[in-house]
C-alpha cells in the first residue's frame, strides 16, 4: 500500500484554497501539468477523486472535505516541528487591518491564532473603516489587509463572495405608490455607489432616511422598520427578509472579501498571515 506523501497534501491543499489548479500550482510555483500529476497522484492512492469541476475551476468533493481538515493538520504539525527543530521560526513585524464591522469576530480569532502559532512575529492590528485600507497599503502603513470590493484587482486575493440584496424588515411593508425611505453608508464607499445606482435603476422616488458609518448600524435601521437597505445575505436573521420584487429592484452585485498584501516581495509574516487566514476561510466555506 503506497503512502501520503507530505507534498501531495501540500499541493491538494494549495488547489483546494485557490479553487482551480492553475492558481493553485502558482502558488506552490510548479507548473500546471506538474500540479495536475500530483493530484491525479493523489487520487489514486486514495482511490476516489477529491475534487469536482465547477465552472472553470474546482471545488472540494465529500472525500476531499474529509481529507482537508488531516491536510490540514499534517502540513502545520510537520511545518511547527521544523520550525521547533531548525528554530527557524517567523519573526519580524506585521501591521494587519480588519473590517471594523464584517467578520470582526471571525478575523480576531485567526490572528489569535496566529499569534499562538508565531509568537516571535510583533503584531500591529488595525481595526477600522476598511475603505481605507487600499490607500494604507499603497502608502505602506499597513503589511497585509482584509477588506470588501465590487471588482477585485489582480494583486486582490478573494476570500468570500457575499451577494448583496435589498433587505427590509420582516413586519414591516413600504407602499410601492410612495417615496422609498432607505438606509445608506455614509462614507464613500462601492457600497453606497452599488445601492445608489441600484435605486436610480429603479426608477422611482426615494429619500435617505438613515445614513451610518457600519453595516450594523444599517442593519439597526432596517429592524426597526425606518427603511430598506443593501446589505450581504450573510447579515439576514430572524426579523429581516429580502425586499420583494413589488419594490421594483433589480438584481445587484456581489460583495468580494479580499486579501491583499503591500510590497513587491512577501515577508515571511505576510506570507504566514496569509496562509492562516486563507485555511480559516477554506474549513468553514
Amino acid at each position: 500500500m503506497e503512502n501520503l506523501d507530505s507534498d501531495l497534501l501540500r499541493t491538494f491543499l494549495a488547489v483546494a484554497q485557490a479553487g482551480s489548479v492553475t492558481d493553485g500550482a502558482s502558488r506552490i510555483h510548479r507548473s500546471q501539468s506538474a500540479t495536475s500529476i500530483q493530484v491525479k497522484r493523489l487520487e489514486a492512492i486514495l482511490g476516489r477523486p477529491v475534487f469536482e469541476r465547477h465552472g472553470r475551476g474546482v471545488i472540494l468533493n465529500e472525500v476531499g472535505r474529509k481529507l482537508l481538515p488531516i491536510a490540514q493538520d499534517v502540513t502545520a504539525r510537520l511545518d511547527a516541528a521544523l520550525r521547533d527543530v531548525s528554530q527557524r521560526a517567523v519573526s519580524g513585524k506585521l501591521r494587519v487591518g480588519i473590517p471594523d464591522d464584517h467578520g470582526r469576530a471571525k478575523l480576531a480569532e485567526i490572528i489569535a491564532a496566529f499569534t499562538r502559532h508565531h509568537p516571535k512575529v510583533e503584531l500591529e492590528v488595525t481595526c477600522a473603516l476598511s475603505t481605507g485600507f487600499p490607500d494604507a497599503l499603497e502608502k505602506g502603513a499597513l503589511d497585509l489587509a482584509i477588506y470588501e470590493v465590487e471588482h477585485p484587482k489582480q494583486h486582490e486575493e478573494v476570500l468570500y463572495e457575499d451577494p448583496t440584496c435589498w433587505v427590509i424588515s420582516a413586519h414591516r411593508e413600504f407602499p410601492t405608490n410612495e417615496s422609498l425611505p432607505v438606509a445608506l453608508f455614509d462614507h464613500a464607499c462601492w457600497w453606497r455607489d452599488a445601492a445608489i445606482k441600484s435605486l436610480d435603476a429603479r426608477a422611482k422616488p426615494y429619500r435617505i432616511a438613515y445614513s451610518s458609518q457600519s453595516v450594523s448600524g444599517v442593519i439597526a435601521a432596517v429592524e426597526a422598520g425606518m427603511a430598506v437597505g443593501l446589505l450581504g445575505r450573510t447579515s439576514l436573521h430572524t426579523g429581516l427578509a429580502v425586499a420583494g420584487e413589488g419594490l421594483g429592484f433589480g438584481s445587484t452585485p456581489a460583495s468580494k472579501l479580499v486579501i491583499a498584501a503591500s510590497g513587491s516581495t512577501e515577508t515571511e509574516p505576510q506570507a504566514a498571515m496569509k496562509e492562516a487566514i486563507r485555511v480559516a476561510f477554506l474549513t468553514t466555506a
